[in-house]
């Protein structure tokens, strides 16, 4: 790749939010403003390597998207209506979308970007189309790189988004931010889209790989954007802490050769505590918004104990499993009720850990999770019931899709007695 084209992908990176927003707030329509944004990106690869780089490339593609914007609005206008009407219509469009642009270039972060957002998380949207639309319209990934992040063809992926697209389109979405309870309501939708695509980067699903930290990177780039936008909502506080401060552990969770490193085993020197500090710092302004007894505030208060902990020893399981306590009143799950199961069996021994994750065997929405029998197997090594955590293991590893967590396992198989 010549570093002109090189060039032109970083700009896009960063650019192509704010242009798709500011079309989509004259089109209405994001996947014509998708279009015409894309337009303006060939013609930039046709130009660029022959003129040369612009000094101001934003400009330039603004410019370039602008003009394909307004001849999409003539086409459209001169088929709908007389032509002695065109005119008169096309100017106003045009001063709008030109007030779009300008104010696109001035802002690095601005009103159209977060209707944008609440537009593609759009609970009229399958939660799939909306993660998927999310990474393509705000992040600017590409069909390939989100097909690839979450392991489907790129044909099925690119389904998806002209799926989540045509939805919108025919649901007739308003390109706007909501307002009032409206808008507590689709803060939820928008930050579970985030919270998603966060914990498949945090934790693979399946594949090779233990975590892929770019998807963690695009949460956190979203969530920075709402804070930004929002920062008097307290869940969104919360959630960007949650992330922070799970994010600061990325360096110590891999070992030399991508090996998954679990928690208790990390050398926490590779903590990255700047990003511990910003965590901490979301939190406390979360819980100053009134909202520290949210679902996100709550896990990040718990992320928050293992990040205070100088070492593993140190770390405080009684509040840890208060805070579970907490978490599992206002947001019973039978996978928060395992992971307050493990705390419980390091406050308080593990077989009272073990007891507590016997009360979820029959529980259905954890009939093929995986981390059920790998933890029950881990309770019963400590145990000293061997041929039992046997077992539990080896059904773990055959249940898990990640080969990296199938890896942890199977080495916990070779270590274990006879």
């Amino acid at each position: 790749m010549s570093d002109v084209h090189r060039t032109i992908e970083a700009v896009w990176r960063i650019e192509s939010t704010r242009l798709i927003a500011a079309i989509a707030r004259v089109s209405r329509d994001v996947g014509i403003a998708e279009e015409l944004a894309q337009d303006a990106l060939v013609a930039a690869l046709e130009q660029w390597p022959e003129d040369g780089i612009p000094q101001n490339p934003a400009a330039w593609l603004m410019t370039a998207a602008k003009r394909r914007a307004i001849d999409y609005l003539r086409r459209g206008r001169l088929l709908e209506q007389k032509h002695e009407e065109v005119a008169r219509e096309l100017e106003f469009r045009q001063q709008q979308l030109a007030d779009a642009m300008d104010q696109a270039l001035d802002q690095v972060v601005d009103d159209d970007v977060l209707r944008l957002i609440f537009t593609a998380c759009h609970p009229v949207v399958a939660m799939e189309g909306r993660i998927a639309l999310t990474l393509r319209l705000v992040c600017g990934l590409s069909t390939t790189e989100i097909a690839r992040a979450f392991l489907v063809p790129e044909k099925t992926m690119g389904q998806r988004i002209f799926r989540a697209k045509k939805t919108l389109s025919e649901a007739h979405v308003p390109f706007e931010t909501p307002r009032g309870d409206e808008l507590r309501r689709r803060v939820d939708s928008v930050l579970s889209v985030v919270y998603l695509i966060f914990n498949e980067g945090y934790t693979a699903t399946s594949g090779d790989e233990w975590m892929r930290p770019a998807l963690c990177a695009d949460a956190l780039r979203l969530g920075r954007i709402l804070f930004g936008l929002l920062p008097g909502e307290s869940e969104v506080c919360a959630l960007l802490a949650l992330m922070e401060l799970q994010a600061s552990r990325t360096a110590a969770r891999r070992g030399r050769n991508g090996e998954a490193v679990l928690l208790l085993e990390q050398d926490r020197s590779l903590w990255d505590y700047s990003q511990i500090q910003r965590g901490i710092a979301a939190l406390a302004h979360a819980q100053e918004l009134g909202g520290g007894a949210g679902n996100y505030a709550l896990q990040a208060a718990i992320v928050a104990c293992h990040a205070r902990a100088r070492t593993a020893e140190e770390t405080d399981w009684e509040r840890i499993v208060l805070l579970y306590d907490a978490l599992r009143r206002i947001s019973p799950s039978p996978v928060v009720a395992l992971n307050r199961a493990v705390a419980v069996g390091f406050a308080h021994g593990p077989a009272a850990g073990l007891a507590a994750v016997d009360e979820l065997l029959r529980e259905p929405a954890l009939a093929d999770y995986h981390l059920l029998p790998g933890i029950r197997g881990d309770l019963l090594m400590k145990l000293g019931r061997f041929p039992e955590a046997r077992e539990e293991i080896e059904r773990a590893v055959a249940m898990t899709r990640n080969l990296r967590e199938q890896e942890l396992l199977t080495k916990k198989l070779h270590q274990m007695p006879k």
